[in-house]
């Protein structure tokens, strides 16, 4: 080809993809959603993962497709998220799937269950571990189209208004925690209740609570809880890694494009990495503020532990019994768990138990 012609054909061509891009994008659809979110805007990590989502789909969509967050209660109250996804009233919830555990025990899986996964391994079982596809055949039952949005990493085990050194002394104690944490601890004697995050202080001040769990250090702090309750205990062995997921309404997401759903989807995986890491870069110096302030750090004893590990498996061996989705979920997590923590004591752990050992040493 000589060279005039060559250069009249690139000209043609960019031409032609010059006003091809606009077209593709004039023949997307306008859509605009509403975000439920779980959280208050006060807790801007957690509830920032739907800012995330909203903004993130409308820079890549041009536009075009737009979803506006709501703060907790704002439309509906979080318990009612999952099932206002499911009725359409909503087209989007960003909430734990365990809030949900009364309607169904298998909900629990979908955010964490004792001595479960951590969040490495969470994100490994839910995108290559079948496990979102597992969850996605449950949450068809309530119209629910499910993926991971966020994580806060392994929790802290709460805050206690008194010392708890063995598991006699967790009886009777009245402590916020729900769903299969709380049926796990209720077999140590403890008396949960299920109390939103924005009513946790004030039931700590009055003593209308004994302990309340939330998140971590970052959070906690923002929610003064070390004010009215001085020992502040680790780990949470119910949250190793706890999934917050994005659900939306089931038929709302089958009529979306292919382009806004791959768009919705990378949304969500960002968010998801996005949070764990705002947590593990925030909670180091909350942690610091906290102890400086006065807040007693406690470790939960070994006898704790290894009570609640046999209680957490009871529990899981009861539901089981009683609920084929609760038993085909909880067996794919316990053998990608055993096979994890196969390859995690190898390498993780040797290497993360020297560091520490370093750091201690100066």
């Amino acid at each position: 080809m000589k060279r005039r012609q060559f250069l009249q054909a690139a000209t043609i061509g960019a031409a032609s993809t010059a006003v091809a891009a606009p077209a593709i994008a004039q023949s997307m659809p306008e859509i605009k959603w509403r975000l439920q979110s779980g959280f208050p805007k006060s807790l801007d990590t957690i509830y920032g993962g739907a800012e995330v989502i909203s903004k993130f789909v409308s820079e890549a969509s041009d536009g075009k497709f737009q979803i506006q967050p709501f703060a907790a209660g704002e439309i509906v109250g979080q318990p009612q998220i999952a099932d206002a996804v499911g009725t359409g009233t909503i087209e989007m919830g960003h909430t734990c799937s365990y809030y949900y555990f009364g309607k169904d025990p298998t909900f629990a899986l979908g955010t964490a269950a004792p001595f479960g996964l951590n969040a490495r391994q969470m994100n490994a079982w839910l995108y290559h571990g079948t496990g979102n596809d597992l969850l996605n055949e449950f949450y068809a039952k309530h119209n629910i189209y499910g993926m991971p949005a966020g994580n806060t990493g392994v929790q802290m085990g709460g805050w206690f208004r008194k010392e708890i050194k063995t598991p006699q002394d967790l009886q009777g104690l009245k402590m916020r925690i729900a769903g299969i944490a709380g049926a796990m601890l209720a077999k140590l004697g403890v008396v949960p209740q299920q109390i939103p995050g924005g009513d946790i202080y004030p039931a700590l001040e009055r003593g209308t609570i004994d302990a309340a769990e939330w998140v971590g250090p970052y959070d906690d702090e923002k929610l003064g809880f070390s004010k009215v309750a001085p020992y502040y205990y680790y780990p949470g062995f119910w949250e190793g890694g706890p999934a917050i997921h994005l659900f939306i309404n089931q038929g709302k997401w089958k009529e979306l494009p292919k382009a806004y759903q791959s768009i919705l989807t990378a949304a969500a995986g960002y968010a998801n990495n996005d949070m764990l890491a705002k947590y593990d870069a925030r909670n180091p110096a909350a942690l610091r503020r906290l102890l400086g302030s006065g807040t007693q750090l406690r470790p939960f004893s070994q006898e704790i532990l290894e009570a609640a590990y046999k209680a957490a498996n009871e529990v899981y061996e009861e539901t089981s019994a009683k609920n084929p989705d609760f038993k085909k979920v909880y067996e794919s997590i316990r053998a990608f768990r055993n096979e994890e923590y196969l390859w995690f004591q190898v390498a993780e752990y040797s290497y993360d138990t020297f560091m520490i050992r370093a750091r201690a040493r100066g």
